[in-house]
Order: C-alpha cells, then structure tokens, then sequence
C-alpha cells in the first residue's frame, strides 16, 4: 500500500509571494518545490534538481503567507523542480483550494501518473513540451523522458475537453524553451505542427537565456549557443489560438 502524504510533507525550496508573470493575467503566489528526475542541459534552476535537498521554507510558513493575502491574491502556482515529484503535492493543493484560491502548476510531465491525481484540482497548467520525440534525451539527459512527456500533453487535453463548458474549466498553456544545440527553425515548426495536431491551443516559445544556467553547459559544445540557427520565423501562428514568443 502507498503512504499517503501530508500537506506538511512538501519540501519548498522557496517561494515568490506576489508574482504576475507565473499564471497569465493572474496575481499568484509562486512555490517553488524541490527535486526534478531530469537533468535539462539548460535549467536555469539546477540547484532545485536534488530532491534530497532541504527545502528553505515550510508548509507552515506558507499557510501562514497565503492567510494573510486572501482577498489580495487570486491563486497559487505550484512550480519546481517538477512538482508532480512530490506526493505532498496533491493534499497541499487541496489546503489551497480550501482558502479560496485557485491552483496553478507548472510541470514537465515527468510524472503522469501523480499528474492525474492532481489535475482535478488545478485550474490552469503551465506545461512544458521541451522537444521532439527523438531530441528529448538530449535535453533531459533521461531516457523515457519523451514517452512521460507526450503522455502527460495528452492527458493535460484530455482533462481540459472534458470540464470544457462546465463552471471549472482547465486553462492549458503548453511551452517550449528553444536552444539551438536541440533545435532549428524547421525543427522548431515541426513541433509546432504536432502540437496543434494535438490540441494545443496556446503555445509559449521561450528563448533560451543563460540567467541561472550551468557555465558551461552540460552536454552542449562550446560555442552552440553562439551559433544560433533560430530566427523563429515559419512559425504556424495560424494554427493556434494564441502563440507569443518570449
């Protein structure tokens, strides 16, 4: 039998307590969690990597932050790390939700099976699609990455047809970060073609910037990032309901 978890057993790296960038056109409050299974060569967070980590905040502290801010904050977006990592993660959401705010998170999919517990009680997702299938090694540094990825973007859609209309719909924003060593601009419409073979309807492209990232890169050559091959042009723009690139 698994042991159920506490909403005190979250191990928090950190937390952000007014954001508006975390949860588009939503004034959130950010936990960051500890531990991811993947090794992104361009993480710009690798200290959140090590699950064994102490994390630098407690659950306490947290219910503390956010009873002081009802009224002030529309919601809570869990981030990592990956937060589906934790088993906490699914209770903790529920405390949240019993304050009256409503649910954010950020996930790679690196764990589909806790993602379906936890969907339920989200009410937008921030998703990373880091890649094409046969290019997910090389940024993850983790074999069956993709499989757990692909996976969890069509488990994420499938959740938002099925509260499509209802009084809780789920907001689904899918985003790539773009490094030329992974991909080129063909590559890089490619995926965008898939995607909304898929479903996705708002896709965020993000540059790569090396702000918090490793020096030098883990498994990129010297000079990759400078002999970028992105314009970011070609992109299938008409094919979604809202593409930025950031």
């Amino acid at each position: 039998m698994v042991r159920t978890a506490a909403a005190h057993e979250l191990n928090i790296a950190g937390f952000t307590a007014f954001s508006t960038v975390d949860w588009p056109d939503m004034l959130a409050a950010t936990l960051f969690l500890q531990g991811c299974p993947w090794n992104c060569f361009y993480c710009h967070n690798p200290a959140l990597i090590d699950p064994r980590a102490e994390g630098e905040a407690t659950w306490s502290d947290i219910v503390d932050l956010l009873c002081e801010r009802i009224g002030l904050l529309d919601g809570v977006v869990f981030s990592g790390g990956e937060p589906t990592l934790q088993r906490a993660l699914v209770p903790a959401m529920q405390a949240v939700r019993s304050l009256g705010f409503r649910v954010g998170l950020h996930t790679a999919g690196a764990y589909p099976g806790l993602l379906a517990q936890a969907l339920p009680f989200v009410d937008w997702v921030g998703l990373d699609i880091k890649a094409l299938p046969e290019d997910y090694d090389l940024v993850t540094g983790r074999q069956t990455s993709s499989e757990n990825a692909w996976r969890s973007l069509a488990l994420v859609l499938g959740n938002r047809l099925l509260r499509r209309g209802t009084d809780r719909p789920l907001d689904v924003e899918v985003r790539t970060t773009v490094h030329p060593a992974v991909m080129d601009d063909e590559g890089l419409r490619t995926l965008g073609l898939r995607l909304a073979d898929a479903g996705v309807e708002c896709w965020a492209v993000q540059r790569f910037r090396d702000t918090g990232a490793r020096s030098p890169l883990p498994r990129v050559a010297a000079g990759a990032a400078a002999e970028s091959r992105l314009t970011f042009e070609g992109l299938p723009t008409a094919r979604f309901r809202s593409l930025v690139v950031r």
